[in-house]
């Protein structure tokens, strides 16, 4: 959505850049070396599909790679371009350097609403824009390794990883050229809700410290706060989900596409359910139905969670928006011009690159996975076991010898007992990422006077990471 007046997504995301460098020491080469796109592969193919030939264009773009693999999702939508995908291919290299994850910012797209074709066609298009990629390197376990997005999941991943695996057949490490896959197929546990769980972990870290809160102007824990989520895909079902069921929040609102749910409380699993059942939010009986559904992006409430497309907050509205605290769970879903706004009303903005990271985080633990050929967990866990039940037995001996009468809290023995398999593994080395990647946003947002947000903070320690390791290269 661009409303007049307004820099495109593309345009945000270099404005972004911009601000931010100001406030570093660069040289003027490299600088502009960490702002380019390095190159954008277009491809246009043919599919017979229905008795007649149908061309795609489709994109892959490459960002930096001052650290290879890159890494980016696959997105199938019907407004893919390409200054969007370079756009998106440039937050991926700051998202990755901010939560250190080895790999530089690419992103691919095809021009298509998945919407219009079967399964069996999809597969049919998936596996021809792969072969179109695979060949040229574009899709490869040391050079570019996808993952899904906006309009794809866990099957498209197979079929590429599949497609990837019948034109390399020698290659050992076939299944780390793309992640998000499922989990027969190469997957990991925890992948599919990563970035929703991401958000709730970047939340958490935010409530953790009292001079942030009381910057939102909130106060508390995230206990009782009233969310509004807009778009309850992958991303902003899950970051609902657990936030409702595990920290006590309100969902308030929920906004898709073709309306939006308002009520005290929200089930957000039943109605996850019912969209799935029906295709839509609408009719649902549990909740009031509103036709315009942007409006209730500027309902009164503690925390909005745009978790769907650019854009979406903009000159258009930033005046209207009410909640103090702006989680972006999408890409890009506060324009440049939206920003300042808000900034300006003393909102609090939790970036992009840092709070949907959830995804190329556990995508990392993926790929390390594959290449390692051992799921996390397996050697481990039993000794783990072993070593817990021992101390356990031993303090329940000494208890009976003595006639102490020491007695355990209830499930105490069952929670100790559990060793780390690979969904708590991935959980807590998301948790860990998540709470690193903020102090070092904060260190920078606290510590320096002239700095005065999260996103700036942000920029500035991604785009110095990017910057160091250029600077290793001897670049």
């Amino acid at each position: 959505m661009v409303v007049a007046g307004e820099p495109s997504f593309r345009e945000s995301v270099d404005l972004m850049f911009n601000r931010a460098v100001r406030y570093m020491d660069l040289s003027p080469g490299l600088e502009q070396k960490i702002r380019v796109c390095n190159s954008t592969y277009t491809v246009r193919f043919g599919v017979r599909l229905r008795g007649k030939i149908e061309t795609f264009t489709g994109y892959r773009s490459v960002h930096s790679e001052h650290m290879e693999p890159v890494k980016g999702g696959i997105r199938y939508a019907i407004n893919v371009n390409q200054d969007e995908v370079e756009a998106l291919a440039a937050l991926m290299t700051y998202k990755c350097a901010l939560v250190e994850t080895p790999f530089g910012g690419s992103k691919g797209g095809l021009c298509i609403d998945p919407r219009q074709y079967d399964e069996r066609e999809l597969e049919l298009i998936t596996r021809r824009f792969a072969y179109e990629l695979i060949k040229r390197d574009l899709i490869n376990p040391a050079q570019n390794v996808p993952a899904p997005d906006m309009g794809t999941s866990e099957r498209e991943m197979a079929w590429i990883a599949d497609q990837y695996a019948r034109m390399n057949t020698t290659d050992i490490n076939a299944k780390a050229c793309v992640t998000g896959k499922p989990l027969n197929a190469g997957g990991i546990m925890g992948r599919v809700e990563a970035t929703g769980r991401g958000v709730q972990y970047a939340l958490r870290e935010f409530f953790r410290h009292p001079e942030d809160i009381a910057k939102a102007n909130l106060s508390g824990t995230l206990d009782g706060k009233r969310i509004i989520i807009q778009g309850l895909g992958n991303v902003g079902y899950h970051a609902a989900k657990f936030l409702s069921e595990e920290d006590g929040c309100k969902i308030t609102a929920i906004i898709e596409r073709d309306g939006a749910l308002a009520g005290p409380e929200l089930d957000v699993e039943d109605i996850y359910q019912w969209i799935r059942r029906t295709g839509s939010i609408r009719d649902y009986p549990k909740a009031s139905f509103t036709e315009d559904g942007a409006k209730l992006l500027e309902v009164d409430c503690d925390i909005l969670i745009p978790a769907a497309m650019e854009g979406v907050i903009n000159l258009g509205n930033a005046d209207r928006i009410k909640a103090p605290l702006i989680i972006e769970a999408a890409n890009g879903p506060v324009t440049f011009g939206a920003d300042e706004i808000l900034r300006k009303k003393g909102t609090v903005i939790i970036p992009d690159m840092y709070a949907n990271a959830g995804g190329v985080t556990v995508s990392y633990f993926e790929w390390v996975k594959n290449l390692s050929h051992i799921r996390f967990g397996r050697m481990q866990r039993r000794a783990e076991e072993a070593r817990h039940e021992l101390l356990v037995n031993e303090l329940e001996r000494l208890s009976a010898d003595k006639g102490l009468g020491w007695t355990m809290s209830p499930n105490f023995k069952d929670k100790y007992l559990k060793g780390a398999g690979e969904l708590e593994l991935v959980r807590s080395g998301l948790d860990d990422t998540m709470r690193t990647a903020y102090q070092a946003m904060r260190e920078v947002w606290h510590g320096r006077e002239d700095i005065k947000d999260l996103r700036m903070a942000a920029y500035i320690v991604s785009i110095s990471r990017v910057a160091a390791t250029y600077q290793s290269k001897g670049i």
